[in-house]
C-alpha cells in the first residue's frame, strides 16, 4: 500500500511506455522511476526520513512530480504550496505544517532568505532551487539528483495509514486549512477514479490547472494507478489546450467552469481537434446548465460532473447519465456514503434541502494539528460539508448552495445559485457569480457580477432588468449588476465570492 510501488511495477511491467510528458520533455516508466528513485535518495542523502515534512512552492513542472513520488518511496510527507503565497502566507504555512526541507525556484529565494531566521526548524542545507544558477544559501536540486542512485531506496517500510501529503485548503471561505491524506486514501483516489471515469492502461490524461491542489489528484491518481500517460501543461491557455489534445490523442481532461467556457469560446475549437476525448469532467464549482448543454451538443457522449470535498467525500454524474439527469452532481461512488441532514442532525426527506454528508475511502484523518476542527468537520464518521443539497427519488444529488453563499433576504433563504442559471441565459453574458450584501430593509440584499462575451454587449442596468423580469420569484430579484473584465479565483480557478461580498459591500 505504499505508493511508490506504483512506480516500481510500471518500470518493470510496461517501462516503454510514455509515463509522462510536459513541454518537450518526454519519459517512459522506466525512465520516470528512476528519475523519482534519485530525488528519494538525494532526499535521504540529506537525512530526510519516513514523517519529515517536505514543502514545495514549485508551479507545474516535472520536478514537483518527482518530488511527490519520491517522498512516496521514502514515507516522508510532501506539503505542496502556492507560487501565488506572499511572504506572510508563506512562513505561517511553513511554520504550521512543521517542513524540514523546502524545494522551490529562483524566483522565491529572495523571500525564503527573509524567512529563513522565522524557520529554525529547517536546516540550512535543505533549501533546495531547481533552478539555482549556483545561488548562495541553496543547493541545486539537480547536482544532487544526478549524485544520487537510480536505484530503489531500502530499508524503508511505509504504512497503508502512513501519511502521503498535507494539501492546504485554497481558503474560499477562511483561513487554509492542513489537510492529511494518507498513502491508503490516495491509492483509493486511483481505484475509485479509474474504475468512474472507465480509464484503461491506453489513456492519456491532459492536466492545465496547478497540481499544487487537491483536485490534480482526481485525474491524477487514476492515471498513475492505471499506469496511463499523463500530459501536464504549464499553464492553461484555451488555443493551446485545444492544440494538445489533437496532437496527443488525449482521452481524458478535467476542467473547472471557467476552463470550460474559455475552450468553448476559443477560436480554435473545432469537435474534429477534440474527437479523441471520452471524458470531459467538470469540478471545483456548480457548472451552469447553459454550458453543459452547449458542451454536450457539440461533444456528446463526454460529460462528467463531480462534487467533492479535499476533506474525502465525492459524488460524479456518469456521462451516460446525464441526459435523464443534467441539472444534478451525480451519485456517491462504490464504498461511498451519503445523506442530508437538518439543523438538528435529523436526516430529510427526498427533494427537501439540508446540509450534504458523507464518508468513504477517501475521508481525511484530520485537520494536521487541529482536533478541534477535525470533531467539528467529521461527526460520528461523517463529514460536514457545509453545502447545501437535495436527493431526489432515485437517490440522484442537487447542490443548492454553500452555507455559507446562502442569502438571507426578508427572512427568506435565496440561493444563488438558482440566480445564476437565469443569468447567464442572457447572450451576452459569459459567466455569473451572485452574493448577498447588507440591505436596511431586507437584512441583505442579492447582487449578479457578470462577464461578458465583449465589453459593451449589454449595461448593468439592461442586465438588471432582463434578470429581474426573468427570475422566478420576487426575492430573487438582484438589487444590482455589475460587470467585471474577470472575477476573483484562486488558483484552482474557484471564484472568490467573499471577495467579492467585501468590494461591493458597503458594511
Amino acid at each position: 500500500m505504499n505508493l511508490g510501488t506504483i512506480f516500481r511495477r510500471h518500470a518493470r511491467y510496461r517501462p516503454d511506455k510514455t509515463a509522462v510528458v510536459f513541454g518537450d520533455r518526454r519519459l517512459t516508466h522506466r525512465e520516470f522511476n528512476a528519475e523519482i528513485n534519485r530525488t528519494a535518495n538525494a532526499m535521504g542523502a540529506l537525512g530526510i526520513g519516513k514523517g519529515a515534512k517536505v514543502a514545495t512552492v514549485l508551479p507545474n513542472c516535472l520536478e514537483l512530480l518527482e518530488v511527490y513520488w519520491a517522498v512516496a518511496k521514502i514515507g516522508a510527507v510532501v506539503v505542496p504550496m502556492s507560487t501565488l503565497l506572499m511572504e506572510g502566507a508563506l512562513r505561517s504555512l511553513l511554520n504550521d505544517s512543521d517542513a524540514e526541507m523546502v524545494i522551490s525556484t529562483e524566483g522565491f529565494a529572495d523571500t525564503l532568505e527573509l524567512l529563513k531566521p522565522d524557520l529554525p526548524q529547517i536546516p540550512s542545507d535543505r533549501y533546495l532551487l531547481i533552478d539555482s544558477e549556483g545561488r548562495e544559501g541553496f543547493q541545486d536540486y539537480h547536482v544532487l539528483k544526478e549524485k544520487a542512485s537510480d536505484q530503489e531506496p531500502e530499508g524503508i517500510v511505509v504504512e497503508p495509514d502512513d501519511p502521503f501529503n498535507i494539501m492546504y485548503s485554497s481558503g474560499t471561505t477562511g483561513m487554509p486549512k492542513g489537510i492529511v491524506h494518507t498513502h491508503a486514501i490516495r491509492i483509493a483516489y486511483g481505484t475509485s477514479f479509474a474504475a468512474a471515469y472507465r480509464m484503461t492502461p491506453e489513456c492519456v490524461t491532459m492536466h492545465a490547472g496547478a497540481i499544487v491542489f487537491n483536485g490534480a489528484f482526481v485525474d491524477l491518481m487514476p492515471t498513475v494507478f492505471q499506469g496511463g500517460t499523463y500530459v501536464l501543461l504549464s499553464h492553461f491557455d484555451p488555443i493551446d489546450y485545444i492544440e494538445t489534445i489533437a496532437r496527443e490523442k488525449v482521452t481524458h481532461v478535467m476542467m473547472v467552469p471557467a476552463q470550460i467556457v474559455a475552450v468553448l469560446n476559443a477560436p480554435n475549437f473545432d469537435p474534429v481537434k477534440l474527437s479523441s476525448l471520452e471524458m470531459i469532467l467538470a469540478l471545483g464549482a456548480p457548472l451552469h446548465l447553459r454550458h453543459k448543454e452547449t458542451l454536450n451538443s457539440l461533444l456528446p457522449g463526454r460529460f462528467y460532473e463531480l462534487y467533492g470535498l479535499t476533506e474525502g467525500f465525492v459524488t460524479v454524474l456518469d456521462k451516460n447519465d446525464y441526459k435523464k439527469k443534467p441539472k444534478s452532481v451525480g451519485v456517491p461512488l462504490p464504498l461511498f456514503e451519503m445523506k442530508i441532514l437538518d439543523e438538528d442532525g435529523r436526516e430529510v426527506s427526498v427533494g427537501e434541502v439540508g446540509e450534504i454528508c458523507g464518508k468513504g475511502p477517501i475521508l481525511m484523518p484530520e485537520y494536521y494539528k487541529r482536533p478541534d476542527l477535525t470533531e467539528k468537520a467529521i461527526v460520528d464518521g461523517w463529514l460536514h460539508s457545509g453545502d447545501l443539497g437535495y436527493v431526489d427519488e432515485d437517490g440522484f444529488l442537487y447542490l443548492v448552495d454553500r452555507k455559507k453563499d446562502m442569502i438571507i433576504s426578508g427572512g427568506v433563504n435565496v440561493y444563488p445559485r438558482d440566480i445564476e442559471e437565469v443569468v447567464v441565459q442572457h447572450p451576452a453574458v459569459v459567466e455569473a457569480a451572485v452574493f448577498g450584501i447588507s440591505h436596511d430593509k431586507w437584512g441583505e440584499t442579492p447582487v449578479a457580477a457578470v462577464t461578458l462575451t465583449a465589453p459593451d454587449a449589454a449595461g448593468a442596468e439592461e442586465l438588471k432588468a432582463w434578470i429581474n423580469q426573468q427570475v422566478g420569484a420576487k426575492f430573487q430579484r438582484v438589487s444590482r449588476v455589475v460587470v467585471l473584465n474577470d472575477f476573483p479565483r484562486n488558483v484552482a480557478g474557484k471564484t472568490l465570492k467573499r471577495e467579492l461580498r467585501e468590494r461591493f459591500d458597503p458594511d
